[in-house]
């Protein structure tokens, strides 16, 4: 008769988890080393219980103790950001779970479901959720539907998930983990991963099979191309004159940096980037030409407009990168995608070849030895290089007056911070200008999350950060005063675990992203700014009075008030040199200026107004709009 133990379904699952390893190029790790989590009445008693059953067996010495250790967040849906930021920085061989009680605690989750879904990043959401027995009903935070009684708000999370369970039964748990670690681990088809748990479930006890326990191994693959397809995308290459190869997170996650160089040198073909991707290939290659598409450098967009051959190698091709599928203008242009998933290597009627992207790229230059790019053109990349540089310049060192351009505070950060240190952004004006400004030395050191652009990611971001790089980079969060509003919590559960981060708060009264994008559209700024009310009923009144750096203060963090660029400098050593958390405080100017646009971006203008400013950008719009056209 074969072993068993018995534990609760909570116990269960915290033995599981402690015992799921990761493996990619012959180096283990453990998969999911932290749980995060706010304990309510959904949970204490199951999953909290088991937590501290497992802490309290290893204090006292019991070796075959579950290890997994817990920290106290503020907010759980920053408990999700936190990991899905340690999950990116882990190039997603790693997560956290996240645990949360039923009802609000558990809604709280569904955007940082979404944030990882939309990021492909691997997270561990445990949701508790309403009683399997139907005794206690409605309970407390229950959500009754008239329609169905196994309705719960945890069936929120299903369009946001790549995998989605209820345990109902303890005998559920087995196949619903095994395949929660499946979906976790798998590089094509990773994401939200919720395994919801009824609270009387949860203390429920079960003889288990021991074999369940196990250490188990959990192997990270990486797919070899297809010869057939190979040799289409070879032929596809070698028949092009200007080809564009684009870079996007898939090169950073496969970490196949060193081949997307070895590529670029061998066979001469320019190379850009996409927000996930920036830094695959170091700023300062021959061959790297900067950001792509709607928000990228002038120097990659004016090559785009005219490549003959797009070599997508990673992305998922947001519109942000296409610019709205206007920046690929050569009417005859053709596509070559790599992807580990067949979804993206299909778009834009390309030659699919579907493979990890560092085999695909070491096995492509292999294919195309002694194949090259014409000098003339790879000269034509380095000037149109070297003339966005200027731009670069020109916008870090502006001396604007009386308020900094925020491009001025990323200017400074660009020069003080080492290749090994992390800038995290999330959201609003600044991922704009980072992707078309920031010199990125490596793939490490530039982490945005752009696909869903969630504004209160960073501060919950740089915990999970923090967590995944050690001790001793620098991890420093850029946020806007709009951003910092959304989650600043978290720099209490920071300190709380005496960690330390840099955070940049840029503090301009507004949002000066959708300000602009407003002001552009016809919309004249209304409803972006932070002011109060007036007589008139408008809110464009003074500035509302709030304190953020008082605010950050209140969070256990040390706060540096910076006037201007050359105060910001010195005050950032101060930081970096300090052991303690530092948030670093500066006002910037929200009319910018901004870097110069290079590409568009589809948002729809009213067809009918009776504003002239709306009338005059409808008119702008369809100008812009007629250049559109889907990649055939």
């Amino acid at each position: 008769m074969s072993q068993t133990i018995r534990l609760t379904v909570a116990q269960a699952t915290i033995k599981f988890l402690a015992n799921q390893y990761c493996e990619r190029d012959g180096v283990e790790r453990r998969l999911i080393p932290r749980a995060l989590g706010i304990f309510g009445h959904g949970n204490v008693c199951g999953l909290g219980q088991a937590l501290l059953q497992a802490d309290v067996q290893r204090g006292d010495g019991d070796a075959d103790a579950p290890e997994l250790p817990y920290v106290l967040i503020r907010n759980e849906q920053g408990g999700v950001h936190a990991a899905a930021g340690f999950a990116k920085q882990s190039n997603r061989l790693q997560t956290m779970a996240v645990l949360s009680s039923i009802g609000p605690g558990a809604t709280n989750m569904v955007t940082g479901a979404a944030l990882a879904t939309t990021n492909r990043l691997p997270v561990l959401l445990f949701p508790s959720d309403i009683f399997a027995t139907r005794c206690p009903d409605p309970v407390l935070q229950q959500l009754e539907s008239p329609q169905s009684l196994d309705v719960s708000v945890n069936d929120a999370f299903r369009p946001v998930a790549r995998f989605f369970d209820r345990v109902n039964r303890p005998e559920q748990l087995i196949p619903s983990l095994m395949n929660a670690m499946r979906v976790l681990t798998d590089p094509a088809d990773t994401g939200a991963v919720v395994v919801c748990m009824p609270q009387d479930v949860q203390a429920e006890a079960f003889d288990w099979p021991a074999a369940f326990f196990d250490r188990r191994v959990w192997h990270v693959g990486r797919p070899v191309p297809e010869p057939a397809a190979l040799a289409r995308a070879v032929a596809a290459i070698k028949a092009s004159k200007r080809p564009l190869l684009v870079a996007g997170g898939g090169v950073v996650y496969s970490e196949a940096s060193q081949a997307l160089r070895d590529f670029a040198t061998a066979t001469g073909v320019p190379v850009a980037d996409t927000q996930s991707g920036k830094g695959a290939i170091n700023f300062d290659h021959p061959l790297a030409v900067g950001g792509v598409g709607s928000t990228g450098a002038g120097s990659a967009n004016d090559l785009a407009r005219t490549a003959d051959l797009v070599i997508g190698v990673g992305t998922r091709y947001s519109d942000f990168t296409t610019a709205s599928r206007t920046v690929f203008a050569d009417p005859e242009v053709k596509f070559v995608n790599v992807n580990t998933l067949g979804f993206d290597t299909a778009k834009h009627a390309a030659t699919m070849v579907v493979a990890d992207a560092r085999e695909a790229l070491d096995a492509l230059r292999a294919a195309l030895d002694g194949w090259q790019t014409d000098a003339a053109y790879q000269q034509e990349a380095a000037d149109r290089v070297a003339a966005w540089q200027k731009v670069v310049d020109e916008c870090y060192h502006r001396d604007h007056q009386p308020l900094p351009a925020q491009t001025e505070v990323f200017g400074a950060l660009n020069e003080l911070m080492g290749d090994g240190d992390v800038l995290i952004n999330a959201a609003g004006s600044m991922p704009g200008d980072l992707q078309c400004l920031w010199r990125a030395p490596n793939a490490a050191q530039y982490h945005l999350e752009y696909a869903y652009s969630c504004m209160g990611y960073e501060i919950p971001a740089s915990l999970g950060v923090r967590l995944a790089v050690g001790p001793d980079p620098q991890v420093v969060a850029i946020v806007g005063d709009g951003t910092y509003q959304m989650l600043p919590m978290e720099l209490a559960t920071i300190v709380q675990e005496g960690l330390k981060v840099i955070v940049v708060l840029l503090q301009n009264h507004g949002f000066a992203s959708i300000g602009a994008l407003s002001e552009s559209h016809g919309s004249q700024r209304f409803g972006t700014r932070y002011r109060q009310r007036t007589q008139s009923g408008r809110l464009d009144g003074e500035d509302v009075p709030f304190d953020l750096a008082a605010n950050a203060a209140s969070w256990g963090a040390d706060v540096l008030r910076c006037d201007g660029i050359a105060e910001f400098r010195r005050n950032y050593a101060k930081a970096a040199a300090s052991d303690r958390t530092t948030v670093l405080y500066i006002e910037t100017d929200i009319l910018g200026p901004n870097p110069p646009g290079t590409a568009w971006w589809d948002v729809p203008v009213a067809q009918v107004s009776e504003l002239e400013s709306t009338r005059r950008a409808y008119d702008e719009y369809l100008s812009e709009k007629k250049n559109q056209r889907h990649y055939l």
